[in-house]
């Protein structure tokens, strides 16, 4: 039961966490555009602009731009919404909406306001918007990159015999680090979560590679999207808290052992302490990946800033540098993510035995 739990919660989170993603880009991206509205306008790129276009999600997906960037090549997107008001279902392409455009529907005016979010009459409030934005659809990118690697590892293991071969054996060695992982952090009960382990591990780890790619169809910031990581921290929540022994809730509700009185100190603690780990575990990955794609365009920026590009070779050497830097952290933030997922699933499941 747990093992068909774990799969079936695998391939949910391929397929519907970015969806549901795209939701929570509303209140970063009108904190990003206030700073940009802060910033003091000069001649040439906005930086802030720029920054804040970047770690922001759209309805366009870029595929080349010129002249300062007022001039663009871009895919326009599926626009797919639900008006809670009077029950009407959107659809249509970004391209309809350019420019201030809006598409007219039983009296219903829809329109993309400064913060790229879909309007009805220019309220967001009744709008529930599961367009296939850029984030979505680099989601599903990762998703299909995934299947194509290890499907055709698994393919020529299977050709010759069992035995990898070239990437072939760069893939198992990467699935065995992981089963590596579980087996440390879970111990016996550790096979049947690796098939999740190794989703979580993956899909995280190439959808930071993807968003450091400077050209299309890369620089997406799906990870560095707080909704992205709410929803795979709920998914190691759900899976800790459905696999957990009896003795796991004892100890949360009960803490057996302590005085009566220091239970009522406790119990609220242990309650607290089951939601602050995926919350933990959402910020870090946001965080830091959203802090290493603005520390990145910011150095590469130095040159538009300060004006003169006699800092070029400065700004391009650093720029590198910490690029290559958050080449290794995109695993790294990879692999604490899962560690710690397996660690809190260790804790769930083995609780009891150690008594």
């Amino acid at each position: 039961m747990s093992k068909i739990f774990t799969t079936a919660c695998m391939a949910f989170a391929m397929v519907c966490a970015p969806v549901l993603a795209q939701g929570g880009e509303a209140s970063k991206g009108e904190a990003a555009d206030t700073a940009v509205a802060d910033a003091p306008e000069k001649e040439g790129i906005n930086v802030v602009e720029v920054i804040s276009h970047h770690i922001s999600d759209s309805h366009h997906w870029n595929v080349f731009a010129w002249d300062d960037g007022k001039k663009s090549i871009d895919i326009p997107l599926p626009v797919m919404a639900y008006n809670t008001a009077n029950g009407d279902f959107l659809f249509c392409l970004s391209s309809s909406l350019d420019g201030g455009e809006a598409v007219e529907k039983n009296g219903v005016s829809y329109t993309l306001n400064a913060h790229d979010k879909l309007c009805a009459n220019g309220s967001h409030d009744d709008v529930f918007d599961f367009s296939l934005t850029r984030n979505v659809l680099s989601g599903f990118l990762c998703g299909v990159i995934l299947l194509l690697v290890f499907g055709g590892a698994a393919r020529s293991i299977k050709k010759s015999g069992g035995i990898p071969h070239g990437a072939a054996n760069a893939a198992e060695y990467l699935v065995t680090f992981v089963k590596d992982i579980a087996d440390e952090q879970i111990g016996a009960k550790g096979a049947k979560f690796t098939p999740f382990l190794l989703t979580l591990f993956f899909f995280i780890w190439f959808n930071n590679l993807v968003g450091l790619v400077p050209f299309f169809p890369g620089s997406s910031n799906l990870s560095g999207n707080i909704a992205f990581t709410a929803i795979l921290a709920v998914f190691t929540f759900v899976v800790t808290h459905f696999c957990a022994n009896k003795h796991y809730w004892i100890h949360t509700f009960t803490v057996p052992g302590v005085p009566l009185l220091m239970k009522f100190i406790l119990v609220p603690i242990e309650i607290i302490t089951m939601f602050t780990r995926p919350f933990t575990l959402l910020i870090r990955l946001f965080a830091n990946i959203t802090g290493g794609h603005i520390i990145v365009i910011s150095i590469f920026s130095l040159i538009f800033i300060l004006g003169t590009v006699a800092i070029a070779p400065i700004s391009v050497l650093l720029g590198l540098m910490v690029f290559t830097l958050e080449l290794i952290f995109g695993a790294l933030q990879a692999y604490i993510f899962t560690v710690l997922s397996a660690l809190y699933i260790s804790l769930a499941v083995n609780a009891g035995h150690d008594e």
